[in-house]
């Protein structure tokens, strides 16, 4: 085999322009908007039908939000429990303060086996902590065996969906890349393959299954983990998941220690809200669900890394600390119009979309371009919330974070902006410099429509420095009179002719 194709997915974002630049790159790839497009329509047309046969979805969704904040208000006491019980059942729990001590532990477990490659379930946490690219470093081949997760390695991208990282790409650039790639990393692709769906995922299946028989480390996440009994539970569509978790003689389950709930019965609730808010079905075809080893039965050896890498950092804000409710359904991106037109490789994070926009600048910190514009990707048009199965007030986080980018940026040279902001303060600080500032835009409007506009209301530029805002909206031309004039000269609009 060649060497892996997979793009290291931090190292990729590192440098990379803040959102608003990379989105406007994106804007022009044509075929990528028609795909998103396409595939959220659809998307969140089946989510809007399977919540709707629901008469309690409020009532659910207020339950969600519930017991995801009392998890988090005792997650110390939690995953304590969880670790007793795990660890009774015959798991090894390991604690990660970051992604440099996770990646450390896996290698080293993958590495005590003696396995020279993994399988992997569909996991955003190891590609949060950059998993792939930790063990390729140690001669140790990955291979994600989610259809999505494949079609994005084998391409040597980078995802750009929670749900469906392949969202960018349609069946002709699948077909394309199954071609190309396949026969360099195990079985190749048929000669004769089309772009139909059942071709596609047929010719991923004979692919994958000698992986699958062949591998003994198997790599997974989990979507919740249960204190009181230690169990993992995975839930998926495809049966990939399941190969991997039933399969291998060793499984190792990276886990953020935000994944945990008390109970078999706070479960219920998430059974629920989840598989219809992420694929629009009323239930997963698949869900897994393992306490520790069993002999004869699945995995000898089951290890499970608690990660942390930034967690502790959001729980700590009383404010941003709502973003560890997150359940990645990814609705909020299906309904999204800034995601639709610019697509996830813009948000720099393998957390794209509004969710990715509150939560990566806290996990990761406002320290780069790309970290410190993500709160400002947004239109603020709330249907993000309106969506979100734990009800994440994604609106009012991003403004909060906004607030946050900005005190850290006070001091030295000031922005253009903030001396817009000086200036509009002094003038509204006096009602006499405000009085005097509508007289000079009267008299500025009568001028444009008389000179140059005549019956036009909006101006298409403006002149540099306000060019910057102007550039992407049109600017009314200011009215003839203000308010404040006509009502003096109308003796409060009752002498109006």
């Amino acid at each position: 085999m060649t060497g892996h194709p997979h793009v290291g997915v931090t190292k990729a974002f590192l440098g990379m322009p803040k959102f608003q630049v990379a989105a406007k790159a994106a804007l022009s790839n044509s075929v990528q908007r028609r795909n998103l497009a396409h595939a959220t329509g659809t998307i969140r047309t089946k989510r809007a039908e399977a919540v709707g046969e629901l008469d309690d979805w409020e009532q659910l969704r207020l339950a969600a939000e519930s017991i995801k904040n009392r998890t988090l208000a005792r997650l110390d006491e939690y995953l304590q429990e969880f670790e007793t019980n795990a660890t009774a059942a015959g798991a090894t729990v390991h604690w990660a303060r970051d992604a440099e001590e996770a990646n450390r532990i896996i290698v080293d477990l993958v590495q005590a086996t003696g396995a020279r490659e993994v399988v992997k379930v569909k996991s955003m946490a190891t590609q949060e902590i950059e998993l792939n690219e930790a063990l390729g470093a140690a001669g140790i081949e990955a291979w994600e065996t989610d259809l999505a997760e494949l079609i994005v390695q084998l391409g040597g991208d980078w995802p750009s969906h929670i749900l469906v990282p392949a969202i960018h790409r349609n069946r002709a650039e699948v077909r394309e890349i199954f071609l190309r790639e396949m026969g360099k990393f195990g079985r190749p692709a048929p000669a004769d393959l089309t772009d139909e769906p059942r071709r596609l995922a047929e010719a991923a299946r004979l692919h994958l299954r000698e992986k699958f028989l062949r591998a003994t480390v198997a790599i997974s996440g989990a979507n919740f983990a249960i204190a009181d009994t230690g169990s993992l539970v995975v839930v998926e569509s495809e049966g990939n998941g399941r190969m991997c978790l039933t399969l291998p003689e060793t499984l190792i389950s990276v886990v953020g220690i935000e994944k945990v709930l008390p109970s078999w019965r706070d479960l219920e609730v998430f059974l629920q809200v989840l598989p219809r808010s992420s694929t629009g079905e009323r239930e997963n075809p698949y869900t897994s669900v393992w306490t520790g080893p069993s002999a004869g039965d699945g995995p000898a050896e089951v290890h499970i890394v608690l990660l942390d890498n930034g967690r502790t950092t959001a729980l700590a804000d009383p404010v941003g600390r709502q973003a560890l409710r997150c359940i990645r359904c990814s609705a909020c991106l299906n309904v999204c119009p800034v995601y639709e037109r610019a697509g996830g490789h813009a948000y720099g994070s393998v957390y794209p979309g509004p969710i990715g926009a509150v939560l990566t600048p806290q996990l990761r910190g406002t320290t780069s371009d790309v970290d410190k514009s993500l709160p400002f990707a947004s239109s603020l048009c709330g249907a993000c919330f309106d969506v979100c199965p734990v009800r994440i007030d994604i609106p009012s986080l991003l403004v909060h974070l906004r607030s946050r980018v900005v005190d850290e940026q006070r001091g030295g040279l000031p922005s253009a902006e903030e001396l817009a902001m000086k200036g509009a303060s002094w003038m509204f600080a006096d009602h006499r410099r405000f009085e005097a500032a509508e007289s000079v835009a009267a008299t500025g409007g009568k001028a444009l429509r008389s000179k140059l506009f005549g019956a036009k209301q909006v101006l298409r530029s403006l002149p540099w420095p306000a060019s910057v805002w102007s550039g992407a909206r049109d600017v009314p031309v200011p009215p003839t009179e203000s308010f404040r004039s006509w009502w003096t000269r109308t003796d409060g609009g009752r002498g109006e002719s």
